[in-house]
């Protein structure tokens, strides 16, 4: 039977979900240019406003004066103010971050080397404690108050109150010193490997992530179980695991998603502690070395790399946002 003249058919739907998601990346994006220049503006400033001359400072008070006017002249400190930001934004949409002063390569190139790492062991990270805290988190609200609960409670607060610092080091003496199944240092070669060098570091990531997750989640679906229309539907019948795999989890979710998109930009600057506890080479370990060896074209670099992870990691979570609930995404 033909459709009724004017009804929306599942295609037209599909359709106008896909436009209306195509309209709302676009606004996000463009709601993102301002935060992604002032963070351009800010990195071009850090160096340009150090008390002295920064090229002495990258240089060392050792420095002859020959070398001295070469690295202004080389980094265009010599310019007037306006021009040497115009340069440094053209630098930018070229993918040129200029030559690090250390590893005397470019600094696109060091960077996008250590990268992976820092983004595997967040991704790792962010996989472990999506996998914990979703089953403890529906555990506890479903039996409130019950010893499940507060054992999760407990736990969640003694985890979350352990410096990151602390809890790696101690990960480490005691599986891979005392009883050494993992390793003590390094990145690894292949996926399996790779995964076995990270799965401490992504352990302590996950003992600090999950417990804020597990407390928020916990929360939302107990505030969601007493909601009308949870309370209609299971006046209907409908047993306890179905009711909260279709009324409960999607709507808990939304809070949680937000909360752990925070601290994903959270970690991308967090992750520098973990890295260099576990001797990871990644970004965060990088900017380490680059700030004792006063490497500021690669401090620039990074912490514009940063900005713009962060920037990209909140434009994914409103996508999952608008996902999970249709009614925000668009309004």
């Amino acid at each position: 039977m033909c459709a009724p003249f004017g009804a929306r058919t599942p295609l037209h739907k599909h359709h106008g979900d896909h436009v209306n998601t195509v309209v709302f990346l676009r606004r996000r994006i463009l709601q993102a240019l301002p935060v992604l220049f002032g963070i351009v503006l800010v990195v071009f400033l850090v160096v340009r406003l150090i008390p002295g001359d920064p090229a002495r400072i990258m240089l060392g008070m050792r420095a002859t004066d020959e070398s001295i006017t070469e690295l202004r002249t080389a980094l265009g400190l010599d310019l007037p103010m306006w021009q040497q930001f115009a340069f440094f934004v053209g630098n930018i949409f070229q993918g040129e971050l200029g030559t690090s002063l250390f590893y005397r390569r470019p600094v696109t190139e060091v960077i996008f080397e250590r990268l992976p790492v820092t983004v595997s062991l967040i991704g790792f990270s962010v996989f472990l404690s999506v996998l914990i805290t979703v089953p403890l988190a529906m555990a506890a609200a479903v039996r409130q108050d019950s010893w499940i609960d507060q054992i999760v409670r407990g736990i969640s607060t003694l985890t979350l109150s352990m410096p990151g610092f602390w809890l790696g080091l101690n990960l480490l003496i005691l599986f891979a010193v005392i009883y050494p199944f993992f390793p003590i240092s390094g990145f690894g070669r292949g996926f399996g490997d790779i995964l076995w060098h990270l799965t401490l570091p992504a352990v302590t990531i996950t003992l600090s992530l999950a417990p804020i997750l597990i407390r928020t989640l916990r929360a939302a679906l107990i505030e969601i179980m007493h909601a009308p229309h949870v309370e209609y539907a299971r006046t209907k019948g409908l047993s306890q695991g179905r009711l909260i795999r279709r009324h409960v989890l999607r709507n808990g979710l939304l809070s949680t998603v937000t909360i752990l998109g925070v601290n994903i930009g959270w970690l991308i600057g967090g992750s520098v502690v973990v890295e260099t506890v576990f001797s990871l080479p990644g970004i965060g370990a990088l900017i380490v070395s680059s700030i004792s060896a006063r490497d500021y074209p690669m401090i620039q670099g990074i912490a514009l790399i940063f900005g713009l992870l962060v920037v990209i990691i909140n434009l994914l979570t409103d996508l999952v946002y608008s996902a999970l609930d249709p009614r925000v995404s668009y309004d």
